[in-house]
Formats: structure tokens, sequence, C-alpha cells
């Protein structure tokens, strides 16, 4: 009797073991928004609603998982994290210093991140961007080097990795290394290495069916450093959303073992260096849409499927609110472009009319801003303005205002600082902040995701639910 109780136990024990080992998930969705802080994803959501007048939020698809939590961002030399430092923690589950890539402190040693864990149990591997593919947090999925700068031999590391899936906007340099030493096109490298190179969202359809390993960028003539901000795109050009369908395409395509996919949502960051709150939540929406094309391929795999959504850090110290308690965010609704692209319009009217009259732009700001014309400043904030406009339209003193990935014009970039503050948008700084990052999880394995972490938790957790090796090295170096 005593026998037959045994083997009913381990009989059940067998079956619950083999049921864990079946709830693995076999897709694995791993999105970072870059720059997004919580404050970015509430301002996102409190938009939406600001814009039918309602006093709440309307979720935006990740915020709708059913597991979240949040997690610290430090670096191991700083406070505040870098791209560089962030992107390793979430790649590779170990602290680094600020501006090193999968690398230790001293830049001695090489950490593997979880997407080369992933390739090594069978499954295909894709890393995507809206910035350029070379770029500190992309890169830290597939290079090891001692600076974020060395774009040249980031590509190069590029080519070993073997992955199946690179998109983005392009690559920084491709024919100089770290030195400015003129080196061989990584071009024709990537070609000798069996990808495939598509230009746009035509090209990757022409190719898709037959190739097997693929570099999708932006269309030729496009810049290399990032795809279009969501608020200033053509329809005809590529996005983030695509770039992401693109990827599931070639990953599932003649694969029964599964695939590891990073997507980055890069721009959110770049908008918040700018202090642009327009730009910033149409980024954050934008970012959201590729996870919405993620989610629709969780619905068909259910079972199969983790998507995991989060965060490398915190850009700008950006709030909701600025003294009153009645908010009035719908009225950042009347920016139509970027601050960058606000610059070059101002630059083109100076370029066109040196000496243009104070109204000629005022309404050029009004019809771009909805300044005066739907939203009233301040007499501070107007002679503000003014003040710049006549020493750039009069003095004809070019007057810029500097952030980490942009040089706008002052008259722009103080003309979207009164929007901000006149839409109860409020910002620390330029630069990024030390804020808790965003995690959301759906799928097989989310339920790891409930408590507060440090960033590189993150990828030991998804390793844990996949099985992958990785979760057996100690997450130890904080």
């Amino acid at each position: 009797m005593r026998k037959q109780i045994f083997y009913v136990i381990l009989l059940f024990v067998l079956q619950i073991s083999a049921s864990f080992a079946q709830n693995k998930p076999k897709y694995i969705f791993y999105m970072i928004g870059d720059g997004m802080g919580l404050n970015q994803v509430h301002i996102a959501e409190s938009y939406q609603a600001a814009l039918e007048n309602r006093n709440t939020v309307f979720p935006l698809t990740f915020t709708k998982f059913p597991f979240s939590t949040f997690a610290t961002s430090f670096s191991l030399s700083h406070g505040v994290t870098d791209s560089a430092a962030a992107g390793t923690a979430l790649a590779v589950g170990h602290k680094t210093k600020n501006g090193v890539i999968g690398m230790d402190s001293s830049r001695t040693e090489t950490y593997k991140s979880i997407a080369y864990f992933a390739k090594e149990q069978g499954m295909k591997v894709g890393i995507t961007t809206s910035v350029s593919i070379d770029h500190a947090t992309p890169a830290s999925f597939y290079a090891n080097q001692a600076d974020r700068n060395m774009y040249y031999e980031i590509g190069q590391d590029l080519i070993k990795s073997g992955f199946h899936f690179f998109g983005g906007a392009g690559f920084l340099s491709p024919e100089k290394t770290y030195k400015k030493e003129a080196a061989p096109s990584l071009f024709p490298q990537f070609e000798k290495a069996g990808y495939t190179l598509a230009y746009g969202l035509k090209e990757y359809k022409k190719i898709a069916n037959t190739a097997d390993k693929v570099i999708l960028m932006a269309d030729k003539g496009t810049p290399a450093e990032a795809l279009t901000y969501a608020i200033d795109r053509k329809p005809e050009e590529l996005t983030l959303q695509q770039i992401t369908a693109s990827a599931i395409q070639t990953l599932q395509k003649d694969n029964d073992k599964g695939f590891f996919l990073m997507v980055e949502g890069g721009k959110i960051d770049w908008a918040c260096h700018s202090n642009d709150g327009a730009t910033a939540i149409q980024e954050t929406k934008d970012f959201d849409a590729a996870v919405a094309e993620a989610f629709r391929f969780y619905a068909q795999h259910p079972e199969e499927t983790l998507i995991l959504v989060t965060a490398d850090h915190e850009t700008g110290g950006m709030v909701l609110g600025n003294g009153s308690s009645t908010l009035q965010l719908s009225r950042i609704q009347h920016q139509k472009v970027s601050q960058g692209v606000l610059s070059n319009k101002i630059s083109d009217l100076r370029k066109a009319t040196p000496n243009a009259s104070w109204d000629v732009v005022k309404q050029l700001l009004e019809e771009n801003t909805g300044l005066w014309k739907s939203v009233k400043i301040s007499e501070t904030e107007e002679k503000e303005i003014k003040e710049a406009y006549n020493r750039s339209f009069v003095q004809h003193q070019n007057e810029t205002e500097k952030s980490l990935y942009a040089i706008d014009d002052r008259i722009a970039a103080l003309a979207v600082k009164a929007l901000n503050r006149a839409a109860s948008i409020s910002w620390a700084s330029g630069n990024h902040s030390a804020a808790y990052i965003p995690i959301y999880a759906i799928g097989q394995g989310a339920d790891l995701f409930h408590q507060k972490m440090d960033n590189i938790d993150i990828p030991h957790k998804i390793a844990e639910a996949a099985g992958l090796p990785m979760v057996s090295q100690a997450a130890a170096t904080r």
C-alpha cells in the first residue's frame, strides 16, 4: 500500500514538473522604452483622457498587463546611469560603469547577454530599435566594447553575434574606427556574413520570404541616427511597429525553437533630453504601438509567449503637474511638430527673410504650437521669446539651446517650454534621473515580476522563466 502511495505521489510530482517544463516561454519579447520613467507612461495615458476632457487615464497596451512593478537603475559608478551601463544591466544582469557596453568596470572582462543564452538554446534572436542599431541599448545585447562610442567596433560585434534579425535607422560610423581611422565599410562585411540588407519596408517585403538573416534599416537618404519622430513622421517613413512586425516575420520563419526579440523605443529619451513634452508623449505612444504588435502575437500564442516591458532609465525628471490642482494637458495637442522641426522652420525663415517681423515669427509659432491663438502665455514668457526674436532677427545673433541629441533654436525651445508650462508639464533637467523604472509583464513567467527589483534582476528573471542557463549566474554585482 505504501509503495502504491509512493508511486501515486511520484507520478503527481512528475506531472507537475512536466507541466512547469511545458510552460516555459518559447517566444520572448524584451521591450525597452529608453528614458521612459513612470511619469512618461502616466502622462501618455493622461493625455489620451484629456483629449476627451476626462479626468482619468486611458491605459496603454502594456499598462493593462496583469503583472507590474518597478526597479532601480543606478550604475556601478553613478547614482544616475547612462544608457550604456543601463543597457548592459538589462542585457547581461551585471552592473558596470557609465559608458561601457557589455563589459565590467575595468573594461577587461566581457559579459554574455541573455540574447546569446537564448541563441545557445536554439532560439533565433532579433535586436531592434528606433535609433541607430549600434546605439548603446541595442548594442548591449550583442556587443562587448569599452566605450559606447566605438560604433565601428560595435558593428563588427554584430557580425560575430550571428543573430538573425537587426532593425533600426542605420549605423553611425560604418567606415571609420573609434580612432577616426578609415576602415573597410561594414555593409559588405554584413553581406559576407550572410545578412540581407533591406532599406525601408518595401525592400524588406521583397526579401522577407527568402532571406535567412536580415538587417532592416530606414530608406536610403534618410538619417542613420534615428527614425523620424512620430509627431513629424510622414506616412511612407519606417516605424518601430513595422520593424517589430518584420522581426517577428523573419524570426518565426522556418523556426520550431522559438525566438528572443529585443525592441527599443529609443527616441522617448531624445525628446525628454530636449524637454519636449508633446514629442515625448507621441514617442511613448509609438513605442506602445510596437508593444501592441507583440501583444497581437501573444494573443495567438498565449501559452508560449512572455512579453516584458521596461525602461533603461528615466530622462528629464518629467512630472505631470506644476502648481495648480487643475491639469491642462489637452493644450499640448496644439504642438504640431517636434522642437527640432520647429527649429528648422525658424532657421528656414531666417534664411529666406533675415529681417522677418515679430508678427511673422509669432504667426509661425502660433501655427505650430498654438501659443497666443489657442494657449495663453504669461507676459514674462512672451517677453523672453520676443527678446530671443530681437537677438535672432534684428541683431542677427543665432542663439541655440543644446541637449544631448539636438542643438535647437532658442526661440523654438522657449516656445515649447511655454507650452509645456501651460499644459502642466514640468522638467527637473535635460539629463537622466535616478527615478524608478517601470516593469510590465504578461504571459508565461510574468508572475516572476511582482516585487521591487533592481535592473540587473530583470534579465535573470526572464532567464529563469525561460529556463536559460543564465539563471545560474549570480546577480551579485550590485
